[in-house]
């Protein structure tokens, strides 16, 4: 088989490498339309709703070393994929190490799961590379080993998901509506998630979130875009009295001008996105409108994609 044939299937031989190689990708996500403190056999978990975001991904590579059980990855400050990298290799029984190797587009301390995205792209890298298969039950919970939270990227369906457990709380059994999102940045700064304090909530707002899960509930079996839209926003809401964003109120009234869906923000982190039904025969208008709202509140710097992955806009440089 040729270079060009290996390339093209993820795997790139050259003279004298070991032919153990392996090549795994995911995708990041765009924060999250719901998270709170959710019942799950008879007791509270934390748990969240991510917004999948195709246009940012990880891709990872990993070259068996049979000389060696060392592991390395490049760059070496991704040191939560390493770790991942030996915990897989542990739970196959691989005595060899290897070599990783990491490629993200996903900015760091935005809350767009850029170290899970990392974790998950090298789980499925040294599978490939050994030849074996895991449950994606266990590669979340790997992924939770590794990280101490992680989001549920591994998964192909929406999920309510106990991000610190790496426990499905509840599968809504559907993929993500088609939504088209106009994504920014809220928050001038990176936010180092795991830095942040859990959020305590008040019996209100618990059983706040209890009301927010039905409505997402329904509007996932309903493929209902203005309800997930009127549950992401009840939840940025709620999330102002722990990380708040500066124009909120501003971004509140930008919703409404514009007949967005809602607004979904990243609850630990720096981005936030208006959504719109990518079904809407006006979505053009809207979402044209959106971008000139921002651009007079100081938001210049946007970007859009559809939930799918269909039509995307990477961000500008």
């Amino acid at each position: 088989m040729s270079s060009q044939q290996d390339e093209a299937q993820g795997t790139l031989l050259l003279p004298g490498d070991s032919d153990r190689r392996g090549w795994g990708t995911a995708h990041g996500h765009h924060g999250e339309l719901l998270q709170g403190v959710f019942e799950f056999a008879g007791s509270l978990h934390r748990g969240l709703v991510t917004l999948p975001c195709p246009i940012m991904s990880t891709e990872a590579s990993v070259v068996v070393t049979e000389e060696t059980p060392e592991w390395t990855v490049h760059p070496p400050w991704k040191t939560k994929a390493l770790l991942a990298a030996r915990a897989t290799a542990d739970i196959l029984g691989e005595k060899a190490g290897g070599a990783v190797s990491v490629q993200s587009n996903i900015p760091t301390g935005f809350g767009m799961g850029s170290s899970t995205s990392d974790v998950t792209a090298t789980i499925r890298a040294v599978l490939s590379a050994f030849g074996g298969t895991l449950p994606t039950d266990r590669i979340a919970r790997i992924a939770v080993e590794a990280e101490r939270a992680a989001d549920p990227l591994m998964y192909d369906r929406m999920l309510l998901f106990a991000h610190r457990e790496g426990l499905i709380l509840e599968d809504f059994k559907v993929r993500m509506p088609r939504i088209k999102v106009i994504g920014f940045v809220a928050r001038p700064e990176p936010i180092d998630t795991l830095a942040l304090a859990p959020a305590r909530y008040s019996r209100w707002e618990i059983e706040s979130f209890r009301a927010l899960r039905g409505m997402l509930r329904r509007g996932a079996a309903e493929g209902d875009v203005a309800a997930l839209g009127r549950a992401a926003t009840a939840s940025a809401r709620l999330n102002q009295r722990f990380l708040p964003i500066e124009h909120f109120p501003r971004l509140l009234q930008v919703t409404e001008e514009t007949r967005a869906a809602g607004i979904e923000v990243a609850h630990s982190g720096s981005v936030a996105g208006l959504l719109f039904d990518a079904a809407d025969p006006n979505l053009a208008g809207k979402t044209d409108r959106a971008r000139r709202e921002l651009l007079r509140i100081g938001i210049s710097h946007t970007w859009e994609f559809f939930t799918d992955g269909d039509d995307e806009r990477l961000p500008d440089s």
